[in-house]
């Protein structure tokens, strides 16, 4: 009996070690890049989801350039990863989409955002629901339509927080933009609303750069409550538009249902859903984030703050002389501008927008969006931050204690 035991747990320590060894040393047709596949099945993600405190690169990334070089190998929520901070090799996988490179995401990642998600698509249903979107974001919509609606919208807030003895500006920023696009979207409006719509994304947001661990309690389990109350809502408001055809409401939404109802329509239901929700997140969470960051940065440094109001106030002047408001040209040109990035080599350096086939088509909408904030801003008030402010990154960026600030009116 010993001796068959004994052999047993031989052969039980002998697979173990295959096992790890195989982990550690991933199969592969080339050659791999150096790095650490980590323990077995949790690879590196407990150290990927180390709180932080940088705004600059990420201990986790800058440790294993240092040690492996730009492009490095490891395993996040059991599954082997190559990642590269190599900017010449980041624009290659860009324009090769579809070509030499697909883009892929995580299960984790298509459980929160859907399995129809825009992200997740290839070919010409990618292509096609891009073109749906540029009808809402796009240049013309803009410069035609949404350019004059961004400037009221942050006039309005910013006038309304200066009465205030102190705003948390991401929740208010966050607000701000989540009303006016979930307005060009679906119509809402939270003050004739029984549902609070953000409510569900907030949760939905604190959840999504989580550990994976879908039991009750956990960031993720939230996260995904989070997307299932959306959802709700938006099947909810999809039917009730079905029954009410003739009433029309001007907004996505509509012309989302109006591409349903072609005859051989590629559209259906459950994309249609999942591209509603995604827009949605996308519209208010990153760029609120972004917005907080530059307010936060600007008051950390006031000589630049100083030279952008400078900048600011000097169009400011010329357009009042001119007894005109700020034009569409002006304002591409003002910052975050995508040609600024470009002739300075950004474009292959600075690629928060993505490339190629997935350069996000709400790229103009958002950098117009943040340069009118921030325009309106520094040329009609001051400010002095309160409270918060701290930064913590796990390894999604958040303000845990809030950005609080007080608003003056420089008149």
């Amino acid at each position: 009996m010993w001796p068959l035991s004994l052999c047993i747990a031989t052969l039980v320590a002998i697979w173990v070690t295959y096992w790890v060894y195989r982990w550690r040393n991933p199969k592969c047709n080339g050659k791999l890049p150096p790095g650490s596949m980590g323990f077995p099945l949790i690879g590196e993600t407990l150290q990927f989801f180390s709180p932080n405190t940088t705004s600059d690169i990420p201990p986790f990334i800058r440790q294993r350039m240092n040690r492996y070089g730009p492009v490095f190998r490891t395993s996040l929520v059991s599954r082997p990863v190559i990642v590269s901070t190599d900017p010449e090799l980041n624009h290659l996988i860009f324009q090769q989409e579809g070509k030499l490179f697909q883009s892929w995401y995580p299960d984790t990642f298509t459980e929160i955002f859907g399995r129809q998600n825009v992200g997740s698509l290839h070919g010409f249903m990618y292509k096609y629901l891009k073109s749906l979107v540029l009808n809402l974001f796009g240049p013309e919509s803009l410069k035609e339509k949404l350019l004059p609606e961004l400037e009221l919208a942050a006039s309005r807030n910013l006038q309304t927080w200066a009465t205030q003895s102190s705003i948390d500006l991401k929740e208010a920023t966050a607000t701000m933009i989540f009303n006016l696009t979930a307005k060009k979207l679906i119509s809402y409006d939270p003050t004739k609303s029984s549902e609070n719509l953000q409510k569900n994304f907030v949760a939905f947001v604190d959840g999504l750069i989580s550990f994976p661990l879908n039991i009750p309690g956990t960031s993720y389990h939230k996260c995904l409550q989070g997307r299932q109350k959306a959802m709700k809502m938006l099947k909810k408001m999809l039917e009730e538009r079905r029954r009410e055809p003739e009433k029309a409401h001007g907004d996505f939404f509509d012309y989302v249902l109006g591409e349903l109802k072609k005859e051989r329509s590629v559209l259906t239901e459950e994309i249609a859903l999942d591209l509603m929700f995604v827009l949605l997140f996308a519209s208010f969470e990153t760029t609120s984030l972004a917005l907080t960051l530059a307010v936060k940065f600007l008051s950390d440094h006031p000589k630049v703050l100083e030279e952008l109001t400078k900048e600011h106030e000097a169009i400011r002047r010329n357009r009042e002389n001119q007894c005109s408001g700020l034009t569409w040209k002006e304002y591409k040109s003002m910052i975050f501008t995508s040609q600024g990035v470009e002739s300075n080599g950004g474009s292959k350096n600075f690629m928060a927008f993505g490339g190629g086939l997935r350069f996000c088509v709400g790229t103009d909408f958002t950098k117009i969006q943040m340069a009118v904030f921030l325009h309106c801003l520094v040329t009609r008030y001051r400010w002095k931050p309160i409270k918060g402010g701290d930064i913590v990154r796990t390894p999604g960026l958040q303000f845990p204690n809030g950005f609080h600030i007080q608003l003056e009116d420089k008149v």
